[in-house]
């Protein structure tokens, strides 16, 4: 269902799969809502494992609009993501590494 090759990473949320994608748009709603970090500051936190339950809530809900969702990060808090908390962090750090990497780039 997810392109990888698009930037897409799958979410499963009450048994239902959504793709998810940060667009240019979701990425800035990001970055408003995480305050006065930027995109950098989000990164070096996943490169080092610092990374908070709120970075990953974050990224998941701006992913999900991205791939259309329409719904708020109150509406996240009341669903079951497949695979629990881990599976969103991997969830998350996916679509950081596709929002900023090539395809094909080495």
């Amino acid at each position: 269902m997810a392109n990888p090759w698009a930037g897409e990473v799958e979410v499963v949320l009450d048994g239902e799969r959504r793709v998810a994608k940060l667009t240019l748009g979701a990425l800035a709603e990001l970055e408003a809502e995480l305050g006065g970090g930027t995109m950098l500051d989000l990164v070096r936190r996943f490169e080092s494992g610092a990374f908070s339950t709120r970075d990953v809530l974050a990224l998941v809900v701006a992913g999900l609009r991205g791939g259309g969702w329409d719904g708020r990060t109150e509406d996240l808090r009341t669903v079951e993501i497949g695979g629990g908390p881990v599976a969103a962090a991997r969830i998350a750090a996916e679509l950081l590494a596709r929002a900023f990497t090539v395809p094909g780039a080495s």
